[in-house]
C-alpha cells in the first residue's frame, strides 16, 4: 500500500510523536509498504531509508495561525498524489486516519486549569482564556478535524481520551483505542546492575535507600509542586530520595524544595539527552500529572520493571495493576499522593508491584502495537475502495 504520513517536524531525538513516526515508517517499509513522509523538516539521518520525502514550506506567522497553515498544505498535497491511506498525527485535518498522540485540544484546555491549586486561580486563568487568540484557533481546528471533516476512523491512545471525544465533542463513532507502545529491547542492558550503581554512586545514594524517579519537561503540568508539597509528608526515619529529570531551568522548584525544607531530599539532574539509565537506577516512577492521553514515561517505567504512581488524569493509568493504590485522584492531595510513595518504599511489596509491571509491559510491545495499526490501515483502504 502506498500510505502518507502528516506531520511538521520528524526529529526522533526530541522523543514523543516524532520518535513514534519514525518507528512507525521504518515498520510500515520494512513491511513493504510505500511510505511518504509530509513535513517542513525531519531528520534523515535518524529516518530509515526508503521514506519518500515531501517538502511542506516552513510555516510562519502567529502560533494560532501555523497549524492551520500546514494542514492546508498537506491537504494540497494530499489530492495531488494518489494513495491507499493517509494518518494525520496532531493539528490537521483530511486526511483518512486521525491519531493524535496529544489528545484532545479541549480536554488539555480543561486539564491545564486543574494544575493550579485554588479556586481563585483556576477562574482568573480561565477568564484570560478568554483573550487567548491561540485557545480560541485550536478549538476551531479541532472541530474542523473531527466535525466538519471526519476522518474515516479516529485512533486514540487510551480509553480516557475516548471518553473526552465524548465529553468535549459527543462523538463516539469511529473512535477506537490503540494503546501507545515502546520497544522494551530499548530498555534491557546485560550490564543494568553495574549502571544502577554507578548512578546512584554519582547520585550519592545508597543502595539500600528507596528512589523515586520523576521525568518531565513541563514541571508544572506534571505535578512537580504537588510532588515536593507530598515528600514533605513523608516520615524522616523512611530513607527516600527524589531524582527529578527533565527541564534544565528547574530554579523555582529548587527553591521550593529550599522552603520546604526537603532539599537534602531531591536531586535534580536537569536535561539527560537518554534517561534510560535514571530507570535503571531507581526503584520507581512517580508521574502526578494533570493530563496526559497515555505516558510514554510510565510506560517506559514499566518496560523497566517499575511500579509507577500517577494520577487519573494519566491514560497509562489504565494499565497498570490494579488493587495496588499507585493512582492518585487529586495530584493536589499531598496525603494521598505521600502515601503512595510511603508503600513503595516497601521493599517486599515493591518487588511485587514490580514484577506485575514487567508482566504488563510485555503485553504492550511494539511488535502487538503495529500489528493491530496494520489491520486498521487495511480496513480504512477496505472502507475507501468500497465508497
Amino acid at each position: 500500500m502506498r500510505i502518507i504520513l502528516c506531520y511538521e517536524s520528524v526529529i526522533p531525538a526530541k522523543g514523543g510523536a516524532e520518535h513514534y513516526i519514525s518507528d512507525l515508517a521504518r515498520a510500515l517499509v520494512n513491511a513493504g509498504h510505500e511510505v511518504h513522509l509530509f513535513a517542513c523538516r525531519w531528520d534523515a539521518s535518524a529516518l530509515c531509508e526508503g521514506i519518500i520525502f515531501h517538502t511542506i514550506p516552513p510555516i510562519s506567522g502567529p502560533r494560532f495561525v501555523r497549524p492551520w497553515r500546514f494542514a492546508i498544505y498537506c491537504l494540497k498535497l494530499l489530492q495531488s498524489i494518489p494513495h491507499d491511506v493517509s494518518i494525520g498525527f496532531d493539528k490537521t485535518f483530511g486526511q483518512d486516519i486521525l491519531y493524535p498522540q496529544g489528545g484532545l485540544h479541549s480536554a488539555s484546555r480543561y486539564h491545564n486549569l486543574l494544575k493550579y491549586p485554588s479556586k481563585l486561580s483556576r477562574f482568573l486563568a480561565k477568564i484570560g482564556r478568554l483573550f487567548d487568540p491561540t485557545s480560541f484557533s485550536f478549538s476551531k481546528l479541532e472541530r474542523q478535524q473531527y466535525l466538519y471533516i471526519p476522518p474515516y476512523r479516529i485512533l486514540v491512545n487510551s480509553q480516557m481520551v475516548k471518553r473526552h471525544f465524548q465529553e468535549f465533542l459527543g462523538l463516539s463513532d469511529r473512535i477506537h483505542v490503540l494503546y501507545s507502545s515502546i520497544d522494551p529491547s530499548r530498555f534491557q542492558a546485560a550490564n543494568r546492575q553495574e549502571i544502577r550503581l554507578n548512578e546512584r554512586r554519582a547520585w550519592n545514594v545508597t543502595s539500600s535507600t528507596s528512589v523515586g524517579l520523576f521525568i518531565a519537561m513541563n514541571y508544572r503540568l506534571k505535578g512537580l509542586s504537588p510532588l515536593l508539597k507530598a515528600v514533605q509528608k513523608i516520615p524522616s526515619e523512611i530513607d527516600f530520595k527524589l531524582v527529578v529529570v527533565g527541564n534544565a531551568k528547574y530554579q523555582t522548584y529548587l527553591q521550593l524544595a529550599n522552603r520546604l525544607g526537603i532539599s537534602d531530599r531531591i536531586i535534580f539532574l536537569g536535561f539527560r539527552d537518554n534517561p534510560r539509565d535514571c530507570y535503571f537506577g531507581s526503584d520507581f516512577l512517580i508521574h502526578p500529572t494533570f493530563y496526559d492521553p497515555c505516558s510514554l514515561v510510565a510506560l517506559e517505567a514499566i518496560g523497566c520493571g517499575l511500579p509507577v504512581i500517577t494520577t487519573q488524569y494519566n491514560g497509562a493509568s489504565e494499565l497498570l495493576p490494579q488493587n495496588y493504590q499507585l493512582v492518585v485522584n487529586n495530584p493536589h492531595n499531598s496525603e494521598e499522593l505521600s502515601s503512595a510513595i510511603v508503600r513503595l518504599c516497601d521493599e517486599p511489596h515493591r518487588r511485587k508491584v514490580s514484577q506485575l509491571c514487567s508482566e504488563i509491559a510485555q503485553q504492550y510491545t511494539w511488535e502487538a502495537h503495529f500489528e493491530e495499526m496494520l489491520r486498521h490501515i487495511q480496513e480504512v483502504s477496505d472502507l475507501k475502495r468500497s465508497t
